[in-house]
């Protein structure tokens, strides 16, 4: 359980939760340190001014801080958890996790409460320390954040197995180790203090005296208090809303917050969630089952290379000390050889010991976390928390995938010493491979009817002459870069076809194959020459988009199913070349603010597009426009969006810039300059917006006049 420790501490203080709340985005803080991470929001930015001007809000509204330009013309003017222009700053603290708490800006009025129920600053925002989402929060506070029971129960439990030996609570000095406990007076004692404290006679005589260890037991399992509606107080939650995905109380159901939502019984959604979280753990299970096999197979290759590496050198220098003076130099460079492959071979296998081992610690410690939480019999606070904990399950699982359980590193020296060359000979003497009495495999013909280029993508096909008597083991095929470069291995094995992605658009590639078996290394096959496409085609990939994307027109059409903003990529990336493709608006309500740019294949998914670093875009409501990288916000410019409206995106990455269009006309300056790597389109909407897109289209004409003219 030792593993599971990480789960348990809040983000701030670095210590294990107390009290802790349940944020929106599902991640949990002491209610202490919740309070501790205020900052007080401009009294135009808070919900009762907004409500005052009449346009509406929810309970807790996420910071879009770049679109009320308060502060700049050109610049949202503040971050996520710096001080505002119309106040002064407050120099901030680190937790022991490194998150920058910042105290409160005024000392807090006198207060007979306690700090963490005493009320909050009026206008105050919260920024969580885990995913950066800030929220402004409403007249509730702090107390509007539901509690997370399933998670104190988890941590008595842990605190509780940690605990040393239970004491006697009688003794007046020094404490003896206890030896029973009794169930009605619940006090432990030593056997000196029983049999003077606790007679077995008269009324104690009917006692039930226990060990220590059940006696903690049946404290631990003593009926926890029952979850209570963040609304109504006095009402415990009995219904579960399915839209909502949060228990509801009778008093809401009566109140019709919820009345067009799918409402289920409490208990029959927790077994639910229940079933849902154990299938989940099931899956996780067995990676971790695999991964502490692999980490023993890999244990064992570093003695095997430890004991094959002493093997080899011992036969090294045997065969270099028979020699006469001058295999002395030679010998020395040998050696040298020996000792790099020796190294190389080992700090592959340890960094990937190293890697599955910190991944087989957090899938650890993620699954007894799960266990512990299936083990609650608190409904509503099971199911404040599972969706997001099936969530993580289910992406560990995928993070163990194929390819991550194979040793990246074989155990054998496959180099032999032959000693026969006379002395003069010596200068030529060099490492050879294990010979063989069969001869190597024939050269292999490339299939031209086979081969073929798709956008990006090559794949080429090849077999043995007809009347080849040798046997190939596998082959191995080489590519160029496209440019006229040196070769390189883009693939090693036993099949006689092969497709590769990634490619650049518009680019000559040169391919050609060789065959291997024990004996050595065929000659190459003729060099075929490939062209890739000019313009790329391409749809929306449902593989690697947020589970709240709807899909539909062969995946060239997409919405949401969430009021959140949620990121969908698109297939294919670019690295190389001028791109241009299109996006348009087929439904647009509320005035919402979809993002459109480009995006690292790790961009987060859950947030609007640019809010972290592996994201570059233009976001645009119905009147106008900013740029955002970074979470950093730049360049307002007039002119927005409507139904039928047309996005255009240019990503020029011989002249490294990113620029914007809305309906043929370029939205702003250049965006972006110095863009530079692997880039996937990307586009970040929610509920309120369907937009379709449009490839294969050429660069427009007067973009290519005027970068011939540049």
């Amino acid at each position: 359980m030792e593993e599971m420790e990480e789960e348990l501490k809040c983000p701030v203080c670095g210590s294990f939760y107390r009290e802790p709340i349940i944020l929106p985005c599902s991640h949990n803080l002491c209610q202490a340190c919740a309070r501790n991470i205020l900052v007080q929001t401009p009294e135009s930015e808070s919900p009762q001014s907004r409500r005052a001007s009449g346009s509406g809000v929810s309970d807790y509204d996420y910071l879009d801080l770049d679109k009320m330009s308060l502060y700049s013309e050109a610049d949202s003017g503040y971050g996520s958890y710096g001080g505002f222009a119309s106040a002064p700053t407050t120099p901030c603290q680190k937790s022991p996790n490194g998150v920058r708490v910042f105290p409160p800006a005024m000392p807090p009025p006198p207060t007979h409460l306690s700090p963490a129920l005493a009320p909050v600053p009026r206008n105050s925002c919260i920024t969580c320390p885990q995913c950066h989402r800030s929220l402004i929060l409403d007249d509730r506070g702090l107390r509007g954040f539901p509690k997370n029971r399933v998670l104190e129960g988890v941590i008595d439990r842990y605190q509780q197995s940690k605990a040393a030996a239970l004491k006697c609570q009688l003794c007046e000095k020094a404490p003896k180790e206890a030896t029973v406990m009794c169930e009605q007076c619940d006090v432990f004692y030593c056997d000196p203090c029983r049999l003077r404290c606790h007679p077995p006679r008269g009324p104690l005589a009917k006692h039930r005296l226990v060990p220590p260890a059940q006696g903690r037991v049946s404290r631990r399992l003593s009926p926890r208090k029952v979850s209570t509606c963040t609304d109504h107080e006095l009402e415990n939650h009995s219904m579960y809303c399915v839209q909502c995905k949060m228990p509801v109380c009778y008093q809401c159901l009566e109140e019709g917050k919820h009345s067009s939502h799918e409402v289920k019984a409490l208990g029959a959604m927790w077994k639910l969630h229940k079933s849902q979280l154990s299938q989940a753990l099931n899956g996780l299970s067995d990676r971790a089952k695999e991964a502490k096999e692999f980490l023993v197979q890999l244990r064992t290759m570093v003695q095997q290379i430890q004991e094959n590496s002493v093997e080899f050198e011992a036969c090294l220098v045997a065969q270099c000390d028979a020699l006469i003076d001058a295999l002395n130099r030679r010998k020395a460079q040998l050696l040298a050889r020996v000792n790099k492959e020796h190294e190389h071979k080992l700090k592959v296998v340890r960094d990937q010991i190293s890697h599955c081992t910190v991944k087989l610690r957090q899938t650890t410690g993620l699954m007894e976390y799960c266990l512990e939480v299936i083990k609650e019999n608190d409904p509503s606070g099971f199911l404040q928390i599972s969706d997001a904990l099936i969530r993580r399950v289910h992406l560990t699982e995928d993070q163990w995938g194929k390819g991550t359980l194979t040793p990246r590193m074989t155990t054998d020296f496959d180099l032999s010493l032959d000693n026969s060359p006379l002395l003069q000979s010596i200068h030529q003497l060099d490492f050879v491979q294990v010979k063989a009495s069969s001869p190597v495999p024939a050269t292999p013909i490339l299939q031209l009817e086979e081969c073929c280029t798709h956008n990006n993508s090559a794949t080429l096909s090849w077999k043995q002459p007809p009347l080849s008597t040798v046997a190939a083991e596998g082959y191995i095929l080489e590519l160029d870069d496209g440019s006229g470069g040196q070769f390189r291995e883009v693939y090693v094995g036993k099949e006689t076809m092969c497709t590769v992605d990634g490619l650049h658009f518009n680019s000559t590639y040169n391919a050609r194959v060789k065959a291997f078996n024990k004996t050595g290394v065929s000659p190459y096959s003729k060099t075929l020459v490939l062209q890739t496409s000019e313009v790329a085609w391409f749809a929306f990939d449902p593989g690697s988009a947020h589970s709240d994307i709807i899909f539909s027109n062969d995946n060239l059409t997409v919405t949401c199913s969430s009021y959140d903003d949620r990121v969908v990529l698109g297939k294919t990336g670019f690295s190389k070349g001028v791109h241009y493709w299109e996006l348009t608006i087929d439904r647009y309500d509320n005035h919402p603010d979809p993002a459109f740019g480009v995006a690292r294949i790790d961009v987060m998914k859950d947030v609007m597009l640019g809010k972290d670093d592996k994201a570059w875009a233009m976001y645009v409501d119905n009147n106008r426009s900013w740029f955002m990288h970074s979470n950093s916000h730049t360049n307002r410019t007039e002119g927005g969006i409507t139904k039928g409206a047309t996005i255009g995106v240019l990503l020029d990455l011989n002249r490294k810039t990113l620029t914007f269009f809305i309906n043929n006309e370029q939205q702003g300056p250049i965006a972006f300059e110095n863009v530079e790597g692997l880039f996937f389109p990307a586009v970040s909407l929610n509920r309120n917006v369907q937009v379709t897109l449009h490839t294969g289209l050429p660069v427009p004409d007067f973009y290519s006049s005027r970068a011939s003219i540049a």
